[in-house]
């Protein structure tokens, strides 16, 4: 069975079937050729693989996002944005990172920050004479740091498929976010200079305390999210929801740009996209079941611990794969997998589940900006209207600079838990309890 689950999801990538049928067609196959009368498991593990009340985050997040682009929450962020950073030699592609990392605040989706912010800053960046693919690869490096600074949906994914508290990935995911997020505006600026770029970029741009006032409502709600999370008011599932209602408020009752028509046109793209977000986790939840039950995960624990004989080269080897991984795989398809089968083995290595979470959630997003399935690419090609290959050019510096601060993230483990042992003074869970059903068991020596 893992061999024919294996080569019957080789055969779909070859026809460039999507990656979701594809898990969930060779696990279907694996069922039919080997134990047909089991196929009533395929319904029942798909349902439970969803069937988690932390999920639930997810179709509100994506909807908290789009009713922020309509509803004129982001073009306030950009104004901002601009204001602090926009009056220097690459101050708008400056602006687009700065802008990200505060919608990523509230959003917690990549592809939403894409189309939200890449709408309004990657035709503004092409009039000031930015190249297009420049400004799409910039766009859709730049909204990576949706999934990373919290509330991020592919951490929520890795706290419920690794059983790690969510609270804890939240707050370390922080110092990863801001070191990310520095890292490409120092490097976009040092860029701007070495290429003579951006010389007007101040143009039309606000005083501060001016764009302050009119994004006050913007900016407080991030603060309402992450204040309410971490004072203990109500938690990330219903952080989602609270984010729904304060990004639907705004728009139609104090911004007022966002119409009654809209919001069923709205409510149609979120569904969608949630839809489609379920659907990869159902068919991914279903394929980690038949692996688990075929003795995979023990096998490839085990194999982990024979030749990887130090942290340091296991989490060299980790990044490696998950680098290459996340080429081809989908970011939410490859934690609901990868993750209840790496963690244990990372605590037999002495590394934190949460730091270990956040090694894998930053690599795996790296995906997101990397041909040949990168969905940040497409959604920024879409957004910019062109090509893939004129954008492909742009990206390698971008994904250098993500490299340097994932070996930082990696091997400082500081970065990511020194907020969370202030946080957190006592973890939740020293170690996770990962049952059968979901993960080797392997346990620290």
């Amino acid at each position: 069975m893992p061999l024919t689950l294996l080569i019957t999801m080789l055969v779909c990538f070859a026809f460039s079937i999507s990656i979701a049928v594809a898990i969930g067609g060779s696990a279907v196959v694996s069922i039919a050729l080997f134990d047909p009368g089991k196929l009533i498991i395929v319904p029942k593990e798909m349902f439970s693989a969803i069937d988690r009340f932390p999920l639930a985050a997810i179709p509100f997040f994506i909807l908290a996002g789009n009713l922020m682009e309509h509803g004129g929450i982001s073009r306030r962020l950009v104004n901002f944005a601009k204001s602090l950073v926009g009056g220097v030699q690459g101050g708008l592609p400056m602006t687009t990172v700065l802008t990200c990392m505060i919608f990523a605040a509230v959003s917690g989706s990549s592809v939403a920050t894409t189309f939200a912010i890449g709408a309004i800053l990657i035709p503004a960046l092409v009039k000031h004479g930015y190249p297009v693919g420049y400004a799409a690869a910039l766009q859709a490096t730049s909204a990576e740091l949706g999934v990373v600074i919290p509330p991020s949906i592919p951490l929520i994914l890795f706290g419920v498929s690794a059983e790690v508290s969510i609270g804890e990935l939240f707050v370390a995911g922080f110092g990863p976010g801001l070191l990310i997020g520095g890292s490409l505006m120092l490097f976009v600026h040092l860029w701007c200079r070495f290429k003579g770029w951006g010389m007007n970029d101040g143009d039309g741009r606000s005083p501060v305390l001016v764009a302050l006032r009119d994004a006050g409502w913007a900016l407080l709600m991030p603060v309402i999210i992450l204040g309410g999370i971490y004072g203990g008011v109500f938690t990330p599932t219903e952080a989602s929801v609270v984010a729904v209602f304060y990004a639907l408020t705004v728009g139609l009752l104090i911004h007022r740009e966002l119409k009654l028509a809209e919001v069923v046109m709205v409510l149609r793209k979120s569904v969608l996209s949630s839809a489609v977000i379920m659907f990869i986790i159902a068919n991914a939840g279903l394929f980690a079941f038949l692996i688990t039950r075929a003795g995979i995960p023990d096998q490839i624990g085990h194999w982990l611990t024979q030749v990887l004989q130090s942290p340091v080269w296991f989490l060299l080897g980790v990044n490696i794969a998950l680098f290459v991984i996340g080429m081809f795989i989908e970011t939410s398809a490859a934690i609901i997998v990868l993750a209840p089968i790496l963690v244990p083995v990372a605590i037999h290595f002495g590394v934190d589940p949460v730091h270990f979470g956040l090694i894998m959630v930053v690599n795996l997003a790296m995906g997101m900006i990397t041909p040949p399935f990168g969905v940040n690419l497409f959604a920024a090609c879409t957004v910019a209207r062109i090509s893939l290959d004129r954008i492909v050019g742009h990206l390698l510096p971008f994904v250098l600079v993500i490299i340097f601060c994932l070996g930082l993230i990696t091997y400082i483990p500081q970065l990511s838990l020194g907020l969370r042992d202030v946080v957190f003074p006592a973890p939740l869970a020293v170690m996770p309890t990962v049952g059968p059903s979901v993960g080797p068991s392997i346990q620290p020596q």
